[in-house]
């Protein structure tokens, strides 16, 4: 494991702790908008997109249209992993982090300007299609930066810890749009909510470019980074190819051990929604209080796995929380459907609770599986073919599943299935931290 730590360690011995602070804040803040720019298309897709882009079709067949456009922001991140991971690679972390964030504001802004299908017809969805691509190839080349800045400036033995900053973008994320959809159907009506008041969210989203600006004005690339650039000295050559040819392995274990964390969450915030909705005829603001809940929990969660992650080492925390995924599958569902507030937010806490002890220490062990010549590419890959086949279809697959079977165990199984992959694919990862390092 010498290898993947190679001028990561090293590098940031020189760092002091301000700077590591700093890393870490503008990895959490620029990781949180988004996250946040990402999840409310979600909320929409499941409350009101279906109605405004795809009005004219049966209400199922909206419902599987509006996750279809959730679905292809998820088919472009890998695209997104390519080009930032080789721009990452090659001419910096902080370089590729700040580019990907002002792509996502400006895409995300966009939406919340988008004229509706009553306005311009077929045009509306097929630009809300483009826009969501754009959205996904931005989030495709964040994830690896923000990680990146902030497991990079880390002291070797809280990488899991300081790693897990950026991962704390997505709770609070989940927190804050579903929060704002929450005020704003209760503030103004569902007929004002449906007409305009879903736009608001993604206006918001204009606030990421601040965050750009001053970690292009703030930030210094990592001392990892700074390193391989002093030995390479031009010749090296495409960081993807290099990736491919030496780390295949690496790669598919990392896509397949995060299949079950992203299609897990996505079930959990985005599919419910739309499940309590309409299955269970529940009050959106029912399920929206779970999930904000559980999310609130999940962000205290995150930290404390990672940390855990320092002390046991990587892989029996990852794996703990994969075969706990398998063990809630359905009581997750079954909580669900009492229809009781509580129990939901009991059903989603548990599922919750699995995923966090994946997600906490995952920025940590993805970092650390591939060498920091092309980490960024690496990470990115691993992570973003994981999230094409977990979360970009979870909804969608799970939808399908319900209109097939008419019960709730469909989608259970499905999450069962989604775990077992997990688990195999973490058990046959190499373990990347030596906890005796830890003081």
């Amino acid at each position: 494991m010498a290898t993947a730590e190679t001028g990561s360690s090293a590098g940031a011995t020189a760092v002091d702790r301000r700077e590591v602070r700093r890393t870490s804040l503008v990895s959490l803040l620029g990781s949180t908008i988004e996250w946040y720019d990402f999840f409310i298309y979600g909320t929409a897709a499941a409350l009101v997109l279906n109605t405004a882009f795809f009005p004219s079709v049966d209400p199922f067949v909206g419902t599987l249209a509006a996750f279809s456009s959730f679905a292809v922001g998820f088919i472009a991140r890998p695209i997104g992993g390519i080009i930032w991971g080789h721009y990452g690679d090659r001419i910096g972390r902080k370089k590729a982090l700040v580019s990907a964030l002002f792509l996502m504001g400006g895409s995300t802004t966009l939406v919340g300007l988008l004229p509706s299908y009553a306005t311009i017809g077929v045009a509306a969805p097929v630009l809300l299609f483009v826009l969501r691509i754009v959205q996904g190839i931005a989030v495709g080349g964040q994830w690896g930066g923000a990680v990146l800045i902030a497991t990079e400036y880390a002291p070797a033995n809280r990488k899991g810890f300081y790693g897990s900053f950026p991962q704390l973008g997505v709770p609070i994320a989940v927190i804050v749009s579903n929060g704002i959809f929450l005020g704003l159907e209760a503030g103004l009506g569902e007929e004002a909510f449906t007409s305009w008041g879903w736009r608001v969210p993604f206006l918001l989203s204009v606030l990421l470019i601040g965050v750009a600006l001053y970690a292009q004005l703030r930030l210094e690339d990592t001392p990892a980074f700074k390193q391989v650039q002093q030995q390479s000295a031009g010749t090296r050559r495409s960081p993807v190819i290099e990736v491919l040819r030496s780390h295949p392995k690496q790669v598919l274990l990392a896509a397949g051990s995060f299949v079950a964390v992203n299609g897990g969450f996505y079930i959990y915030v985005v599919y419910v929604l739309s499940y309590g909705a309409r299955a269970l005829q529940l009050p959106e603001s029912t399920l929206l209080v779970g999930i904000l809940g559980s999310s609130a929990v999940n962000l205290a969660l995150i930290p404390l796995f990672a940390l855990l992650s320092d002390r046991v080492g990587r892989r029996p925390v990852y794996l703990a929380g994969a075969i706990g995924t398998v063990l809630v599958a359905f009581p997750v569902f079954w909580l669900i459907d009492t229809r009781s507030t509580f129990l939901i937010f009991l059903g989603l806490l548990l599922g919750g609770i699995a995923n966090s002890a994946m997600y906490g220490p995952q920025a940590a062990l993805f970092a650390e599986l591939f060498s920091a010549e092309v980490r960024y590419s690496g990470a990115s890959l691993g992570y973003q073919i994981g999230a094409v086949l977990g979360g970009g279809l979870a909804p969608l697959i799970a939808a399908s599943l319900y209109q097939a079977t008419g019960t709730s165990a469909s989608t259970s199984l499905y999450l069962l299935a989604m775990g077992v992959v997990t688990a195999v694919s973490a058990w046959l990862l190499h373990e990347t931290h030596r906890p005796t390092e830890v003081s």
